[in-house]
């Protein structure tokens, strides 16, 4: 990973249904970094957050600092360090 940024990444207590979803800090300059570093840690939430092109699912909404995600393939999004990552369902 390119970043030393820490973001705090907060899940839907939804996903909790199907799986571990608890907040974690996750190192990445950028969303798709900080996912990344999620996955590697949770391999399974990484099916339920994004789809098999690493696009953002349709049912998913995800926000870095308040600001909504518009592009869901573009995962280049910076992180700024402390960043807040909210990841919900549509």
């Amino acid at each position: 990973m390119s970043g030393s940024a820490m973001a705090t990444v907060h899940f839907t207590s939804q996903l909790e249904r199907f799986l571990p979803a608890p907040t974690v800090e996750a190192p990445g300059a950028t969303l798709g970094e900080a996912l990344a570093a999620v996955f590697d840690g949770n391999p399974q939430l990484r099916g339920y957050i994004l789809d098999d092109q690493g696009a953002v699912r349709r049912h998913v909404a995800v926000f870095v600092g308040g600001r909504p995600l518009h592009d869901r393939a573009d995962l280049a999004v910076p992180v700024g360090e402390n960043e807040e990552i909210h990841v919900l369902q549509a």
